[in-house]
This record gives structure tokens, C-alpha cells and sequence, in this order.
């Protein structure tokens, strides 16, 4: 994967950084702060967790405050940042545990055998709006590849490697950070580190998976792909929809373990379980560098819609090949700053 900040070790004028930072409580704040985002993105790649993931990095920022005194200035304050969000990172996965999708954890359900299991909250892989870990880089390539490293596909195979090993191929791959940088920071070798990412390459080659292929900003097959499945969800036309889904398409609805593959299972699901779907509405928003969608039902208690499900899409060679359903709606929707209701016209 390309560059996708400035090179992380450069030292600059890193003591004079330490000065100006210094003079005041506020100024320290604010160059704290300055790295919230980036720093967000790279834990949410090593814990899979959007809750997790701000728990870690304002951890981070406490700890930066806490410390700032004895920060020395021998390295630039955001690779300073980046050993404290990392020793947070490893510290919090000694529990062993790895966040996964349905996907990766069973066999398809046929539609005969659905059964509605749900598994506890730090089984699954989480989605993580775009604007909490997407920086704004000026280089269109440097946006793909930072696009590209939150997608659902990747943050999973990320959770397949050691901790170890998912710090340096973050670290190298993504961020583009040099092998000595890494070495320095792990307090490791370079010979370790160049072993490390080879094997972390080598796990994520055998898992094989390729990500989704939506550009940003979508391009207009893509965009009239998203409006003819906005179209066929919202009139819940099975036919329609049914045309727009790859013929091995999945469905996921986490917390739920079961996942659906091809379009006759999905629309039979939608058609029998999901029936009170029908006359939902979709509003779009931005998550994990994808197209995402804040489903809200037919209100059973009363008139309005409310909501049902955060919906990540995924786009390959112009059809549907995934629709990821996370239906903890009270923890995902005031993540994403959706409104908790809509009224009978979908505003």
C-alpha cells in the first residue's frame, strides 16, 4: 500500500515542536489534538472496535498530557504519539480476543435452517464512520490508500495476524513508515521488523481477499447502481433488487452468527424474516470508506420510522456483492450523528 502520511520519524524541528507546545496548557492541547484522527484510524485497524478504538486513543491523549514533560524532542511528537497509541493498542489485545465477521466465523445459512443467534458485542468486527478516522490528505492517492485500510476486508484479515505483527504491517504498509522507524518503536530490530511484515504479509496473501472496488468520489455507474438499490430497498421490489446483486452476494447482521450468500436466500430472508422492512426508508452516510446506509423501519408502535440497521455496501465489477446489516442501532446511529427517528416522509 502507497504513503499515506508524511514519514512518521522525522525529527525536524521537533525541540523547538516541544518548546511552542509547552508555553501553554492550550497550546499542548491543540497539538494534541491535531493528531486525533490519524490516531483514531490507526487503532480502529488494530483493535477492529469504533468504542474500543476512542477508549484507546483518548488513553493515548491522556497519557501524551500526563507525560508531556518528559517527551525530549529526539523524535517528532507524532511518532512520540504513535508509542504511546501502540503500547495502549498491545495492552488492551493481551486479552487475546479478535473481532471477526459473520463471514469469518461459519458457513453460510441456507434460508431452511435461519435461526436468529446473537453472539456478545466483542465477537464482532465494528463500523467506524469515515470522518472519526479518515484524515484529509491533499494527495488523491494517499486518500485511496487510507480509504482502501478501513474497509471492512482489511480491518478483518488485520485481526487474523499477532498484534506484533498487525503494528508493523500498519505501520510499514499503510502509513509508510520505515523499517528503522518501526524497529525503534517496537524497541526491536530491523531484521525482526522485515521478518514480521513479510509473514504478515504472507497471512493476509492466503486469505485472499479482495476489498471492494467503489471509488471516492463514486463514479456515475456506481452512483446509479446506489440510487437503483435505494429504489428497489425502499419500494422493496425483490425483482429489482435481485438484479443488482452479484449471484454470490452476502448478508450480514451482526450480532447475529448467520450470514446469507446468493440472492435468492437474501430476498427470501427479507421477504419472510424481514418482512417488516417493507416501506423502510435510507438515508445515506459515510462509513469505513464505503457506501453505507441508515436504515430506518415502519414505526410498529406507531406512525414514523425508526431505526433498524447501519448498512455497508459493497461494490465489485458493477454489481452488490455484500450488504454488512449491523442492527445495534442505539450504539451505531448516535456514533454516526443519525437522527432517532424519521416521520412518515422519511425526513
Amino acid at each position: 500500500m502507497g504513503d499515506l502520511t508524511t514519514t512518521a520519524g522525522a525529527t525536524g524541528d521537533a525541540k523547538a515542536e516541544k518548546a511552542g507546545a509547552t508555553s501553554d496548557g492550550a497550546s499542548v492541547e491543540s497539538r494534541l489534538e491535531g493528531h486525533r484522527v490519524e490516531l483514531t484510524g490507526y487503532c480502529y485497524r488494530m483493535l477492529g472496535s469504533a468504542f474500543e478504538a476512542e477508549d484507546a486513543v483518548q488513553d493515548t491523549m491522556v497519557r501524551a498530557w500526563r507525560n508531556f514533560e518528559k517527551f525530549e524532542g529526539r523524535s517528532s511528537l507524532r511518532s512520540w504519539l504513535y508509542r504511546i497509541a501502540t503500547n495502549v493498542c498491545l495492552d488492551m489485545l493481551t486479552a487475546g480476543n479478535k473481532r471477526a465477521r459473520p463471514v469469518d466465523l461459519s458457513g453460510p445459512t441456507p434460508l431452511a435452517r435461519t435461526a436468529l443467534n446473537p453472539l456478545p458485542d466483542d465477537t464482532w468486527l465494528e463500523p467506524m464512520p469515515d470522518g472519526r478516522v479518515l484524515p484529509s490528505p491533499a494527495d488523491p492517492a494517499e486518500a485511496a490508500v487510507a480509504r482502501e485500510s478501513v474497509r471492512l476486508a482489511f480491518v478483518a484479515a488485520l485481526q487474523h495476524l499477532p498484534p506484533k505483527q498487525r503494528v508493523v504491517l500498519i505501520l510499514r504498509e499503510v502509513l509508510a513508515w520505515k523499517a528503522s522507524e518501526v524497529a525503534e518503536l517496537l524497541d526491536a530490530s530491523v531484521a525482526s521488523v522485515n521478518s514480521a511484515l513479510q509473514r504478515a504479509r504472507a497471512t493476509l496473501a492466503e486469505a485472499g481477499e479482495r476489498g471492494p472496488d467503489t471509488a471516492d468520489p463514486l463514479d456515475e455507474e456506481q452512483r446509479r447502481l446506489l440510487e437503483r438499490y435505494v429504489a428497489a430497498f425502499e419500494g422493496y421490489d425483490m425483482k429489482a433488487l435481485t438484479a443488482l446483486l452479484h449471484e454470490d452476494a452476502v448478508m450480514t447482521m451482526p450480532p447475529f452468527d448467520l450470514w446469507l450468500r446468493g440472492h435468492d436466500d437474501i430476498t427470501g430472508f427479507m421477504l419472510s424474516f424481514g418482512a417488516s422492512c417493507a416501506g423502510s426508508r435510507l438515508v445515506a452516510t459515510a462509513a469505513n470508506g464505503t457506501p453505507a446506509f441508515a436504515h430506518y423501519k415502519p414505526n410498529p408502535d406507531g406512525p414514523g420510522l425508526v431505526p433498524w440497521a447501519l448498512q455497508i455496501i459493497d461494490i465489485q465489477d458493477g454489481a452488490i456483492t455484500a450488504m454488512h446489516c449491523f442492527l445495534d442501532t442505539r450504539r451505531w446511529f448516535p456514533l454516526f450523528g443519525l437522527p432517532d427517528s424519521l416521520d412518515a416522509d422519511g425526513k
